[in-house]
């Protein structure tokens, strides 16, 4: 289980820009569950993905796995059960070395690289198996430079690059948002099924309201370093992407909400 307990975040501390984005902050994502998160620009989604991956300071709480603090923890050691999709597509894979060494790298992940060649060429077959997996034909590039790719396919490997080792929680970071319709649909889909797959605890944050009504078994929509809205299983399932717009319209407009 991952706990976000009672966070203070402040950008800008003592300066004439300081801006308080949370502020006595909870979030409990039980093990096993796929989180969509929602809501308009600074509200507070990504920040909060920072905070869980450890890539920014906070000013006060606690992060915890399974009760255990990781707040002390550097974000590279943190990924060693984190895996974690940005939006940009040339993030999380190297653009000058082919699938082969891609895949290779993220499948040592956590481990020791010692003096020993980091290319794993008798894993070759099953790099191919999951390449395969993918449907979009790659199998047969794994010698193609990662920079070579199209963003579809760069995203798609990046995505199996993340759940190639076991991992206890998976970010996805907007990571259809720079895709075209078509392509990101594919990455959806993906999506979905590695998660169901592997079991994975998920948290994805999305501008897309409609992945967010169809993907995981719970949405929350967060504004101004506050959520605003929890739904999980039946109610989620009640909820429509128009539900979602009225409450962004709302909270936009400043009107109270229910």
């Amino acid at each position: 289980m991952l706990e976000l307990r009672d966070i203070t975040k402040i950008y800008h501390q003592g300066q004439a820009t300081e801006s308080r984005l949370f502020e006595h902050f909870f979030l409990t994502v039980p093990d096993g569950q796929f989180i969509s998160v929602v809501g308009s620009n600074g509200s507070g989604k990504t920040s909060m993905l920072n905070i869980i991956c450890g890539s920014i300071p906070i000013e006060g709480g606690d992060v915890l796995v399974d009760g255990v603090s990781i707040q002390r923890l550097p974000d590279y050691r943190r990924y060693a059960s984190m895996g974690r999709v940005y939006q940009n597509p040339s993030m999380g894979t190297c653009p000058n070395l082919t699938m082969l060494e891609n895949l290779s790298l993220a499948d040592n992940k956590g481990r020791s690289f010692g003096l020993s060649f980091a290319l794993n060429k008798k894993r070759a077959d099953y790099y191919r198996e999951q390449l395969r997996s993918l449907g979009l034909g790659l199998e047969d590039k794994l010698h193609t430079k990662m920079g070579a790719l199209s963003g579809g396919q760069r995203q798609a490997v990046a995505l199996l690059m993340a759940t190639m080792t076991p991992l206890n929680f998976l970010i996805l970071d907007e990571h259809t948002a720079a895709l075209d319709p078509k392509t990101a649909e594919i990455i959806m889909q993906l999506t979905g099924r590695i998660v169901s797959e592997k079991k994975l605890t998920a948290i994805m944050v999305t501008h897309n309201l409609r992945y967010a009504i169809e993907y995981g078994d719970r949405i929350l929509m967060m504004s101004q370093g506050r959520v605003v809205l929890d739904k999980a299983g039946e109610e989620k399932a009640a909820t429509s992407p128009d539900d979602l717009m009225r409450l962004f319209n709302q909270i936009s407009m400043g009107e109270p909400m229910d």
